[in-house]
């Protein structure tokens, strides 16, 4: 359970994952050693997974986003789960999420045209095995993204 200065460290390194020990400590006027024992407790607890970096996807050659909405069709010796993880090795597909209701996935594809989220939807996933059919739905824009 996280107590009110985990949240709040926390919220600081999801507002910016680069800021320093030093940096939440004054912000946040917590002392610093304080900070740096419960952000090793929050890693070391598997409350904070990693730490990774955000690209403007634009400038990375990516401009494109689409939400891919997937069915399962139970296939021998397959699994939706087994599925779902064979689907997260695909290049381009950023985030794989099982849920509930009508489809039973919801892929988040990122590439450098709607051609290539095309070609990813009709030359990679409907041909895999366990997939009945796919909906795609192009992104104008994305306001806020993360946490």
């Amino acid at each position: 359970m996280l107590d009110a200065k985990d949240q709040r460290i926390l919220a600081a390194l999801l507002e910016d994952g680069r800021k320093s020990v030093v940096e939440i400590s004054n912000e946040l006027q917590i002392p610093r050693a304080t900070v740096q024992e419960r952000l090793k407790r929050l890693v070391d607890s598997g409350v904070i997974r990693k730490f990774a970096a955000i690209p403007d996807y634009a400038q990375v050659g990516k401009p494109v986003t689409a939400l891919v909405l997937v069915s399962f069709r139970s296939a021998e010796k397959l699994s939706q789960r087994s599925l779902a993880e064979d689907i997260s090795k695909i290049p381009g597909i950023h985030e794989v999420i099982v849920i509930s209701g009508e489809w039973d996935m919801m892929l988040k594809v990122r590439a450098g045209s709607v051609e290539e989220i095309g070609t990813l939807v009709l030359d990679k996933l409907r041909t895999m095995k366990g997939i009945e059919k796919t909906q795609t739905c192009v992104a104008f824009q994305t306001v806020k993204e993360g946490f």
